[in-house]
């Protein structure tokens, strides 16, 4: 009899083996929060809790005095240029650090509270929850579970969940007027452009779509990062450069002396914006759409992903270059 033909390639046998991946207690690597909060400001750790949130996270300080009590981290979302508190517990949670993260909240006019913890319990799931439905847009509510996982003797790995986030499309749809249209429209766009990164192949994955004009990605250096915008009263998209930082001014000097060769690399002509007045400033690339012409799409995507990544391949070594003493 002959062998049955499936079509499928043959399994091919290997004797290479797989790692096994064990957990890290936390407190065998952090003796207590305060070593947690150290360890969490610096970039990369922070850029690994700014991607499991959905936002651009700039610390503005630690051990933040409120009162006679001191806020674990106090930063800011560069998105939605607001506070947000970041309560740290090396452990299941408990009303002592959920009271502490609401007057850190108050006291310092954060719009965002993070609670971090090993565990989130259900009834602290639930009153963070509550928190968001009751208090719509006005404020936002994380729970966010730690872990650490190592692969043999790897060095530990951290890993957040999101164990409870607010509803961005209820907010949308709790918004009242024509902006909940617009809103709607931009929360689909770029939930659809998020999925054409993923399915086109690009490095870039893309944080959790939000409902704004703007869809920000990190170019590894804290104070920058990469922006595309939809205008949809102007009918027109950018992708930008943005510079948020106290050495702002300084850092668009150096860039702006190299203007001839970075708008050479890029292939375009760029609109260069100091922002008087603001620690901020822009580099900007233009062109007309509009996102209500969805036929039109993937075009819009084509070109977004497209400068996004000129951008990052131009600006990504310069960026991270710059010399910006006294500020990092």
């Amino acid at each position: 009899m002959e062998p049955h033909q499936s079509g499928l390639p043959e399994a091919k046998a290997t004797t290479a083996s797989l790692g096994r991946l064990s957990p890290v207690q936390l407190r065998d690597y952090w003796v207590d929060e305060r070593a947690f909060t150290r360890w969490l400001v610096g970039d990369e750790n922070l850029e690994l809790l700014s991607e499991a949130l959905g936002m651009q996270l700039q610390v503005e300080g630690t051990h933040v005095r409120v009162g006679s009590y001191e806020a674990d981290v106090l930063a800011k979302d560069s998105d939605a240029e607001q506070r947000v508190v970041v309560e740290n517990q090396l452990g299941k949670t408990d009303h002592d650090h959920l009271g502490k993260a609401l007057v850190y909240s108050a006291g310092l006019g954060a719009k965002t509270v993070v609670w971090l913890a090993t565990t989130i319990t259900d009834e602290h799931r639930q009153t963070l929850q509550w928190l968001n439905e009751a208090t719509g847009e006005s404020l936002r509510f994380f729970g966010l579970e730690i872990e650490l996982w190592r692969i043999g003797d790897s060095p530990p790995a951290p890993k957040f969940n999101v164990v409870c986030s607010p509803n961005e499309w209820v907010s949308v749809v709790r918004t009242a007027g024509p902006t909940s249209v617009v809103k709607a429209l931009q929360l689909e766009f770029w939930r659809a452009f998020q999925e054409y990164l993923h399915t086109s192949g690009s490095k870039f994955r893309g944080r959790t779509p939000r409902p704004e004009h703007w869809y920000d990605f990190a170019i590894g250096r804290s104070g920058f990062n990469l922006s595309l915008t939809v205008n949809t009263q102007k009918k027109r998209l950018g992708c930008e450069l943005y510079i948020s930082h106290d050495g702002a001014k300084l850092a668009y000097s150096f860039l702006r002396e190299q203007q001839q060769q970075i708008e050479e690399a890029i292939g375009a002509t760029l609109h260069w914006m100091e922002l008087p007045g603001r620690n901020a400033c822009r580099i900007v690339e233009y062109r007309d759409g509009d996102i209500h012409m969805r036929e039109r799409w993937a075009d819009l995507f084509q070109w977004l992903r497209g400068r996004l990544e000129a951008f990052d391949s131009v600006f990504g070594e310069r960026v991270h270059g710059l010399v910006l003493e006294p500020w990092k």
